[in-house]
């Protein structure tokens, strides 16, 4: 394998690197406190073109991989806004991926551009509170009408539903109990959000405040014919193309964060005198952080293999979860880490490294938790019986 650098990829990490160093930790502070959306840095990287890295060229985007996505979500998450900077913008990277690969070419001119400028920002309708990882198990229904669809249903954990104004929605055109089999019957619609029919609740939670996430509400809401994404019933399929990048993009995120934290513990380590010599002279802070540098280390190796595979459209599920499990472990374990070496001061937001922390442990829970990529991984690669 070559590791030598890449310029078209250093490229990108000078590019987005020169964005992201212009938002310090006091505006990540702010944004942690008043929860606003940042929007100053989500127009500052659509002012940059950033937003539509993976988009195709002929809808004004830059066409390029998953690898090069990786490349700048580990820039982002590098410099202090944790998951509330990379959540902002991360959504457009492979989220609207369905639109991309089974829309019209009518649909995607009239949508792709305006999410590339920033005009247009999208949510995602996808899981509901008594179905969470099991998809199929959604009620949400969409009921065909003369030129359109009538929806009515729940959702759970959508994010940014404050501030979009379109959203995407995973619902079911046919009952579970008529499919032939559970993944049929499933239809994605990309649509206006309108409020008149969608009420949608803020979840207050323990990180990422300034990135929303929702309750939504819908009721008759009127979807037209010409906003469904491919073929009544077959949305299932549709998202499983874009599971493999979230998982690598997730898991370079976390590892972005750890990296962070651990540059602030190491350099507190070297400043911080106490009983005559700096703490970092200790081995008792030396040592879990140089262990927690080889984790972080050894998991972005993972990652950066899962996003190859994946360019190069090679199988790449199982090194795609890996990279999501090893990521968000080493991410969140070197977070805390850092708030332990800085001791009382690691409790204070003045150090940032509580703030990380708490920005971290959601990549370790979401889009889906350790045991089913645990399960995953024994049955796909292991050939273990299905557990579930």
């Amino acid at each position: 394998m070559d590791f030598s650098i890449n310029p078209d990829h250093q490229a990108i990490r000078d590019g987005v690197g020169a964005v992201v160093r212009s938002f310090g930790d006091e505006y990540w502070l702010a944004r942690d406190e008043d929860g606003v959306f940042p929007r100053e840095f989500h127009k500052a990287m659509a002012d940059g073109g950033w937003l539509g890295l993976t988009m195709p060229e002929e809808y004004g985007g830059s066409g390029l991989g998953v690898t090069e996505a990786m490349i700048m979500m580990h820039e982002i998450a590098s410099h202090g806004g944790g998951m509330a900077a990379t959540s902002s913008v991360h959504i457009n990277l492979f989220g609207p991926h369905p639109i991309v690969v089974y829309g019209t070419h009518e649909q995607k001119s009239r949508w792709v551009p305006r999410l590339i400028s920033g005009q247009d920002q999208c949510c995602f309708g996808f899981t509901e509170p008594d179905a969470g990882l099991n998809t199929t198990a959604i009620k949400t229904f969409a009921t065909k009408v003369d030129g359109g669809y009538i929806v009515r249903g729940q959702k759970v954990w959508t994010s940014t539903a404050q501030v979009a104004n379109k959203i995407m929605l995973l619902t079911r055109t046919t009952k579970l109990e008529d499919a032939k089999k559970p993944t049929d019957g499933i239809t994605i619609f990309y649509t206006d959000l309108d409020r008149s029919k969608i009420a949608v609740t803020k979840i207050p939670k323990m990180g990422r405040k300034a990135v929303d996430s929702n309750s939504i509400f819908i009721d008759d809401l009127f979807i037209p014919d010409s906003d469904r994404i491919g073929e009544e019933g077959k949305g299932f399929g549709y998202i499983l193309h874009s599971l493999n990048p979230e998982r690598v993009l997730i898991g370079i995120e976390a590892i972005g964060i750890g990296q962070d934290a651990l540059r602030r513990a190491a350099k507190y380590g070297r400043e911080r005198v106490v009983f005559g010599r700096p703490i970092g002279q200790n081995q008792g802070i030396q040592h879990p952080l140089a262990e927690k540098w080889m984790y972080l280390e050894a998991a972005q190796r993972m990652v950066e293999k899962a996003a190859w595979l994946y360019d190069n459209h090679l199988p790449c599920g199982a090194e795609a979860n890996a990279g999501k499990f090893l990521g968000a472990r080493a991410g969140f374990d070197a977070c805390l880490q850092a708030v332990l070496t800085f001791g009382g001061m690691g409790y204070a937001k003045e150090y940032h490294v509580e703030r990380l922390l708490r920005e971290v442990t959601v990549t370790r829970i979401a889009p889906i938790t350790e045991q089913l990529i645990l399960s995953f991984i024994a049955e796909k690669v292991l050939d273990q019986p299905k557990s579930y």
